[in-house]
């Protein structure tokens, strides 16, 4: 934890080093991962720093479109409270024209306090029972998403980056193909230099199974916090750096019905206070430890399915035979089971989370993930025989497949409410309840083409 007198040289030293830094892009994730906040001049960054920089408790609570949800805002006078700078994260931004800087924060309280309403803080809560068990979670995501074209087609669907001669859509992305990378290598060494100068450890890039998707893959971090900020600054980055090359990067679950969606695949160990990895045994299968946390994913699966798949068209990713996992399931090097334990060194042997869309708020769906697990290492729990072969086959689905299922599910889940918050249900389902009632408000295109005529 840094204290405020380190913050303060943070912020000096930026400056310092940054000159021609004329504003700094201050930026708190509300809880469906966009980025809210403010601008401020290089003479203000220091008030940010000292507790001087104030929005609506309610910012992190927003809908999907930025709007207050409903009556609930004025519960408490719509209060202001204090954004609390996070460490390490005060960096240029190398994909503007102009000298800008960013800095992360959180929601605090008014008397600075961290919220429970802020995906950050209910994060960070988890980690503290961790904490108190004496282990660490170590965390690395993996993200896929689609570049393309800037302009929208006619009819309002995005436009392919990636096509075949006569601008037609191409079959397939050539996934691992190395000459498709090459087609679109100058944004992807713009990503690549992005992320350096914002200390993003990025490992792999790779074009993905559809035309126009890719993946990028962050190295593992022992600071789960840390890890869900990269990914979100990395999302940030990728988008940035596409704007600036004319393109548009979405990390939309699933924009086409007929081709791959884009998922966030989470890589979960734990270690020790001496760094061991405490779901290693020293075989290939894993330690007891491992089995409880992969046994507590499953039995939560299902109650935290609305943060992992957090609106409607993430619900479109869950068909069988998509790499899209539809029931609570697991195996050894097994891509069909919602949860992989990959293979290679046992030292590093881990639980790779496949249900998530690229979608979610790292920060929930990590929280969401960890807390499954702690809840099956704190009770010991015993999960089923692992799957061998195909788990869409020999598994019917048992995960909610529509978003107002998954939301009432989470709505009366204990397990949400112990280790999770009261505050955090309450804010996400508010979001999420009026966004759903605004879609439902709305007839799309495809309703006309059927309905118009009878």
């Amino acid at each position: 934890m840094h204290s405020e007198a380190q913050s303060r040289s943070e912020s000096a030293q930026f400056l310092q080093r940054n000159p021609d830094v004329e504003v700094v892009e201050v930026l708190l994730p509300d809880i469906n991962g966009q980025m809210r906040g403010k601008w401020v001049g290089r003479d203000g960054l220091g008030k940010v720093f000292t507790g001087g920089y104030k929005l609506p408790v309610s910012t992190v609570a927003f809908d999907i479109w930025g709007r207050d949800i409903g009556a609930t805002v004025f519960a408490d006078g719509d209060a202001d409270g204090v954004c609390l700078p996070v460490p390490g994260t005060l960096t240029r931004v190398p994909w503007l024209a102009r000298p800008t800087g960013q800095l992360l924060v959180s929601m605090g309280s008014v008397d600075a306090r961290p919220y429970a309403g802020d995906a950050r803080t209910v994060l960070a809560g988890v980690l503290a029972r961790y904490a108190r068990l004496g282990l660490r979670p170590v965390v690395a995501a993996e993200m896929e998403f689609y570049l393309f074209e800037r302009e929208r087609a006619p009819d309002g669907t995005p436009r392919h980056s990636q096509t075949a001669s006569g601008a037609r859509e191409l079959i397939g992305g050539q996934t691992y193909g190395i000459d498709a990378m090459q087609d679109i290598a100058e944004l992807m060494h713009g990503v690549r230099e992005a992320a350096r100068v914002q200390g993003l450890p990025v490992d792999t890039l790779i074009t993905e199974a559809a035309p126009s998707q890719f993946e990028i893959n962050l190295l593992h971090r022992d600071d789960a916090l840390r890890a869900c900020d990269e990914a979100l600054l990395l999302k940030r980055a990728i988008r940035g750096v596409a704007r600036a090359g004319n393109r548009h990067a979405s990390f939309m679950a699933k924009p086409f019905g007929h081709l791959a969606g884009s998922g966030m695949h989470i890589h979960f160990s734990l270690i020790d206070a001496d760094g061991r990895n405490v779901f290693d045994d020293d075989t290939d299968h894993g330690s007891p430890m491992l089995r409880h946390a992969v046994a507590g994913c499953l039995a939560t699966m299902g109650e935290a399915m609305a943060l992992f798949a957090p609106n409607a068209n993430s619900y479109r990713r869950f068909r069988p035979g998509s790499h899209a996992p539809h029931a609570p399931t697991w195996g050894y090097e097994n891509r069909t089971t919602a949860v992989r334990i990959p293979g290679g060194s046992r030292r590093a042997i881990r639980l790779e989370h496949r249900v998530c869309g690229a979608d979610a708020n790292p920060y929930l769906a990590v929280a969401a993930l960890l807390a499954g697990a702690l809840q099956g290492i704190e009770h010991r729990l015993q999960p089923p025989a692992p799957v061998a072969g195909d788990a869409y086959a020999q598994h019917p689905p048992g995960l909610p497949r529509f978003w107002p299922d998954a939301l009432r599910t989470f709505e009366r889940s204990e397990f949400v409410g112990e280790y999770l918050g009261e505050e955090i249900r309450r804010v996400y389902l508010g979001s999420k309840w009026q966004e759903l009632e605004e879609l439902n408000t709305r007839v799309p295109a495809v309703e006309y083409d059927a309905y118009l005529d009878l």
